[in-house]
């Protein structure tokens, strides 16, 4: 399982009809859109699925609602008008009751200012966390094309034992977050979504920490179907 499927099939759910009393109710503001569909999406059998959607024109708030048997991660989408743009989907972590997504039309993604479920801040805290893992990584890889440039086989030599030795704090990091938090749905989530490539034990190692409820969500009950399919294949 893959944070972004490959293969993606969206399905068109039309909003009017939905249940009076959805469990998840996402509302907020685009500063600067005045026409586009704000989609409101999840992860279903490695496709992503439209649940809600909402046509702006004009005013640039926007409500979207969902059901929801556990706190999961959605996906917030901006089609614009007349735009080619790929990178419109903000990512977050809801539960029953309202989140609040505020952004701007300029940068969809990065201005996302989210408020909401106990399950996001925990995220958005790991987030903080593996950008710094993701800056270094940006480093190491000039560093690696500087050396190839120069033809230095010794820079060249550490900067692989530097990329590896990064890639495995980082695979370290997130186990050690996830069994910290096993009380939290977000613990299988990385699991499934940042490692899911990772040694057969360090995943189980995550799978065992699981407090009960949490093994019974959403993502509990995949991660321990996606280690039965990794353990057969040992």
């Amino acid at each position: 399982m893959k944070k972004y499927s490959l293969l993606v099939v969206l399905l068109v759910l039309i909003s009017c009809g939905k249940d009076s009393n959805p469990d998840l109710i996402v509302k907020g503001n685009v500063k600067g859109l005045k026409k586009g569909t704000i989609y409101l999406e999840k992860e279903q059998d490695s496709s992503i699925i439209i649940v809600d959607s909402i046509l702006i024109n004009g005013a640039s708030n926007f409500e979207l609602k969902s059901d929801l048997e556990s706190p999961e991660a959605f996906y917030l989408r901006l089609d614009k008008r007349n735009s080619n743009e790929t990178n419109t989907r903000i990512v977050f972590f809801g539960d029953k009751g309202i989140t609040e997504v505020n952004t701007t039309l300029k940068n969809f993604v990065t201005d996302a200012k989210i408020n909401g479920s106990e399950q996001q801040k925990l995220y958005e805290e790991y987030l903080k966390v593996i950008s710094r893992y993701d800056d270094k990584n940006l480093d190491l890889i000039k560093e690696s094309f500087d050396a190839k440039k120069a033809n230095d086989s010794t820079r060249i030599e550490d900067n692989i034992k530097a990329l590896n030795s990064l890639v495995k704090s980082r695979y370290l990091y997130t186990v050690n977050f996830a069994v910290t938090n096993n009380n939290s749905e977000v613990a299988p989530y990385l699991a499934l979504t940042e490692i899911y490539d990772a040694q057969t034990k360090w995943l189980d190692t995550i799978n065992q920490s699981l407090t009960p409820n949490v093994k019974e969500s959403k993502y509990g009950k995949a991660l321990e179907g996606y280690l039965k399919i990794r353990k057969s294949q040992n």
